[in-house]
């Protein structure tokens, strides 16, 4: 086996936008600045929000969905 194959790693900062540090090991030897983290992500916080735009999860299941009656005549088989 080939010996010092590995890079070596060294500890940084992970930085976000919001104040947030993360200690963490990497290759690279600067600190890294980030826009947005788990802290502040609105879908690890539970504030993210699903827009149905124009309706279109409605259209969709009106052009391929299945209609209440096929619903109801399966049920009764």
């Amino acid at each position: 086996m080939k010996k010092d194959i590995q890079p070596e790693m060294h500890e940084i900062k992970i930085k976000c936008s919001c104040g947030n540090v993360i200690e963490t090991l990497s290759t690279k030897e600067e600190d890294i600045s980030i826009e947005i983290c788990s802290q502040c992500h609105p879908f690890y916080t539970g504030q993210q929000k699903i827009l149905d735009s124009a309706g279109r999860v409605d259209k969709f299941n009106r052009k391929y969905g299945k209609n209440q009656q096929d619903e109801e005549t399966e049920e009764d088989k």
